[in-house]
């Protein structure tokens, strides 16, 4: 099969729904040899990737993953592809954050960096926040806090195969895309961010056949996989099974562009200082990405009719602290799960 799919993707044409999935199951199993993976990766960036092929690696990889116990409902995933080179710091990460503050369930998925500085697992970390939990653990901090990180290696042990290959590449690949896509918290409300404005509407359209029932995908100016601050975003949204696409800018939610270079990040460890400034009530620039990243995700969950009010509530729950309160919970009660003692503003 794996010889046959290859031909498939090298002659452009898109492997099916059943295909990919047969495809992801050999990966998973260890059965696909690291060249014939290398090979299938490189290939279908350079096609494209289809919807078909999405959901259908998608789907093996939901089969297999680790599924995390939940009471709460209605959870929303802000995990995106990373990979946008854009080398801001962790805006969804913060973004996740200030939306639990709010009351939002957070399901938070997400790994350390593979085609990028920082990934949220690292800068989780670098605030910490203890992310080496086992499944009922993290479920209780959902539970209990409103947010919890799905740490995907943990959670996905049979991706283990494909992680040297995608390191060897060192390039962005449809894994990229697969990790927002399979939550194992079974989120079916998201706010992705995708490296290109191109796979917005290809995304969410696979979204919508996963089963998600409201989400925005979002490539915005500057490159960003996320909702952008300084200008245009692409959005492609999800509701009822039915996905528009239309263009976002700051001003539509009452918010004045700011400058791309007041979201530069660097290390974890930078990006964490970032990230507690940014609750601490510092960094306006900043503080204009998190707030509107976390709006989106207050229309996401339902508590928001729309942008403007979603990024009215998220600005109001900065200023009142929560978030840097939120956070300094999450450090107390991760590390307490993992039998660790945490420092005091960690």
């Amino acid at each position: 099969m794996p010889d046959r799919t290859l031909d498939i993707l090298l002659s452009g044409r898109d492997l099916s729904r059943e295909q990919a999935r047969g495809l992801m199951r050999q990966v998973m199993a260890g059965d696909l040899p690291p060249v014939s993976l290398a090979a299938h990766l490189v290939a279908l960036r350079g096609k494209g990737e289809a919807v078909s092929e999405i959901v259908g690696f998608a789907e093996a990889m939901r089969e297999r993953a680790v599924p995390v116990p939940v009471r709460r409902r209605d959870l929303v995933d802000t995990c995106g592809t990373g990979g946008d080179a854009s080398g801001t710091f962790n805006i969804s990460t913060a973004a996740a954050l200030l939306s639990a503050a709010m009351g939002i369930g957070i399901a938070k998925h997400g790994n350390r960096a593979v085609s990028s500085s920082s990934g949220s697992a690292d800068v989780l970390e670098a605030l910490g926040v203890a992310i080496d939990l086992d499944p009922a653990q993290v479920g209780t901090l959902i539970d209990t806090l409103g947010i919890g990180f799905l740490f995907a290696p943990a959670l996905h042990p049979a991706m283990r195969h494909a992680m040297p290959v995608r390191r060897e590449l060192g390039v962005r690949t449809v894994f990229n895309l697969l990790g927002p896509l399979t939550n194992p918290a079974g989120v079916e409300r998201q706010l992705m961010g995708v490296y290109d404005p191109a796979l917005c509407e290809p995304v969410c359209r696979a979204l919508a056949q996963l089963g998600c029932r409201k989400a925005f995908v979002v490539h915005g100016e500057g490159g960003l996989d996320e909702v952008s601050p300084a200008g245009p975003t692409t959005v492609a949204a999800l509701d009822r099974g039915k996905v528009t696409v239309h263009e976002f800018h700051p001003r539509d939610a009452g918010l004045d562009p700011v400058p791309l270079a007041e979201l530069a990040g660097g290390t974890p460890a930078e990006n964490a200082c970032i990230i507690r400034e940014v609750l601490g009530g510092g960094r306006p620039g900043a503080a204009a990405a998190v707030v509107l990243n976390a709006g989106y995700v207050a229309v996401a969950a339902g508590v928001a009719a729309d942008v403007r009010g979603g990024v009215e509530a998220a600005r109001r729950t900065l200023v009142s602290g929560a978030g840097l309160r939120l956070l300094d919970d999450l450090c107390r009660a991760s590390n307490e799960l993992a039998g660790r003692a945490v420092k005091e503003g960690a």
